[in-house]
């Protein structure tokens, strides 16, 4: 791209990026504004810009409980998970392995949300968190377990079977959601595992499955062969040299490609919402304020969609430096 001088063209391009930058955040903005406004104020006829905030919304969506009697929950919450963030920040200061270690922040963060409903009254909104989490991470384990052993072998054994094998994963990724969810909800009333989240997490992995495998693919075959063939040569088995000098290699592709399944997973929508009838997910539970007509609604929705975000945007903030190594790492050679 060539840098331009000229002062009019400069001006004109910064006045079109700002306007771009409004045009795709004023959504959000105004989602938080509705989420933290009286029923009455995000449902009049004339957009309310300055209106009393209020926290009722949140509470109503999380709590069966008043926020008063909430307040030291709430605080005691915010102190386990800002000392939680606080040692995964300094993980390279800690005499343990950086792996061990945010393992162990994320095992305490899940004792810890997993143990909060003997403690507290949640609301059923709640439980839609605590199902998204299962999904997501199990739907994350098994996609880059086998994503990465798929991505492996497809890009150091190449033969013809191989081609084959990307060719009718990308069309079977190709094809819509719309035409699997049949099949899957018949074997799942076949198996018995209809509702439940084994059936959600194998559907996901099945749908993501192909894209983790082709982009996982891609990352191996920016890695020489001769990084593995000398531990080979060492007397490292194929297996061992793939976890002990590949992977650590590869690390920044392999979160890349696990955020994008995050989100994919996260974010689903359709299956969640044919494959389960009581274990709903968020997406779900959020569209269930998006059709009736009640006007409290409005803001319930706001609420829980802000509420949704705010885990995705801390997780794609704390990974940012490995999702920009691993998007840099994995771009075409030139």
């Amino acid at each position: 791209m060539t840098r331009t001088d000229n002062p009019i063209a400069r001006i004109l391009i910064y006045i079109a990026l700002a306007l771009f930058t409004v045009y795709n955040v004023l959504p959000f903005a105004w989602t938080i504004m509705n989420s933290v406004k009286l029923p009455k104020d995000a449902n009049a006829r004339i957009p309310r810009f300055v209106f009393t905030p209020t926290g009722d919304n949140y509470s109503e969506l999380w709590l069966n409980m008043t926020p008063e009697a909430f307040a030291p929950y709430g605080l005691a919450l915010i102190l386990i998970f800002f000392v939680l963030v606080v040692i995964a920040l300094s993980a390279n200061r800690i005499p343990a392995p950086n792996s061990v270690v945010y393992i162990g922040c994320i095992f305490a963060g899940v004792i810890v949300a997993v143990a909060l409903p003997d403690i507290v009254n949640t609301a059923e909104f709640y439980d839609y968190l605590i199902n998204s989490v299962i999904v997501t991470v199990g739907t994350l384990c098994v996609s880059l377990s086998i994503g990465a052993l798929a991505g492996y072998g497809l890009a150091r054994f190449r033969h013809v079977v191989s081609v084959y094998i990307l060719v009718i994963a990308l069309a079977f990724r190709s094809l819509p959601s719309l035409a699997l969810v049949l099949p899957f909800y018949y074997l799942g009333q076949l198996s018995g595992l209809y509702d439940t989240h084994i059936l959600l997490i194998f559907c996901l992995v099945a749908v993501n499955q192909p894209f983790t495998i082709w982009m996982l693919r891609s990352f191996f075959m920016e890695i020489p062969r001769e990084i593995e063939e000398a531990a080979m040569i060492d007397g490292a088995g194929r297996l061992k040299s793939f976890v002990s000098v590949i992977v650590p290699i590869m690390w920044p592709g392999i979160i890349t490609t696990g955020l994008f399944t995050l989100l994919l997973a996260y974010n689903d929508f359709l299956l969640a919402r044919i494959l389960t009838q009581i274990n709903w997910t968020l997406p779900v539970g959020i569209a269930q304020f998006t059709g009736g007509e009640d006007p409290g609604h409005v803001t319930l929705a706001a609420a829980g969609s802000v509420s949704v975000t705010l885990p995705i945007l801390v997780v794609i903030i704390f990974f940012q430096k490995y999702l920009i190594r691993g998007l840099a790492s994995g771009a075409v050679k030139g």
